[in-house]
């Protein structure tokens, strides 16, 4: 695995993989997703974390400017920024033709709901660890030995982020949310995860092969080719949701 002595390293190679010449052309938030929009068809979203606290660096309207200069926002400490910086890289990546040359395939079920059933057998007996609060984890994944939730705002049950650095490295499989992208806190969670199996998981993940540098074993992301869908899916206005304009895909080392 690649030592990871700088952690923007992760964010500057995803960033400059893009071409600079597509544009964006909307960008915006709807509930809990951040979303953009490109001038290829692209479409990317990434998680909505409402922390304002330093001042935004790129202001105005986003349409029309270069796609990479707006993903250069995920650098940015100012999370609402940072989500649509993340969202702008995922529109890159996750455009289909590009996921299927990069190697990432369907997933059997699209729905996020069965994420960790691939993993149900696989993991019997281990101890697990998950990054998010997935409330539907502990069902999907009866027969490990222990399941830890980690969350930075704890529910009954869950252990708070901070207990990352002293219970990821006994851990023998580690889930991991794209959301980790946003608040920057990606880089150490896989530096602490380096002895387990680690599967990032979420539409705020990039489908980039580059991060199976970084100790992921294991991506699922979603891809879309219908960006108007998605725009619509996100304001709530489809009974299918995301899964109307899109599908999950999947990559592994």
């Amino acid at each position: 695995m690649m030592q990871m002595w700088n952690p923007w390293e992760m964010y500057d190679r995803l960033i400059e993989d893009i071409d600079p010449a597509v544009t964006v052309r909307s960008a915006g938030i709807d509930g809990k997703w951040c979303r953009v929009t490109t001038s290829e068809g692209g479409a990317g979203m990434a998680f909505h974390m409402p922390v304002e606290s330093m001042p935004r660096s790129m202001e105005g309207s986003l349409e029309g400017r270069s796609l990479r200069d707006v993903a250069a926002c995920a650098k940015s400490w100012n999370f609402v920024e940072a989500g649509i910086g993340m969202a702008a890289i995922n529109s890159w990546y996750a455009l289909p033709e590009r996921a299927e040359a990069h190697g990432f395939t369907p997933c059997e079920q699209n729905n996020w709901q069965n994420l960790f059933d691939p993993w149900a057998q696989r993991s019997a007996g281990a101890r697990v660890a998950v990054i998010g609060h997935f409330p539907f984890a502990a069902a999907a994944l009866p027969n490990v030995s222990e399941l830890l939730i980690l969350e930075r705002i704890v529910q009954p049950g869950d252990y708070p982020d901070s207990a990352c650095e002293y219970v990821l490295p006994t851990c023998d499989y580690v889930f991991i949310s794209g959301s980790a992208f946003v608040n920057k806190t990606m880089p150490r969670l896989l530096e602490l995860s380096r002895d387990a199996t680690t599967i990032v998981v979420g539409p705020s993940t990039p489908a980039a092969p580059l991060l199976l540098e970084y100790g992921v074993d294991h991506l699922t992301t979603f891809s879309t080719q219908q960006a108007p869908l998605l725009e619509q899916a996100l304001a709530g206005q489809l009974m299918g949701g995301m899964y109307e304009a899109g599908r999950r895909i999947e990559l592994s080392a």
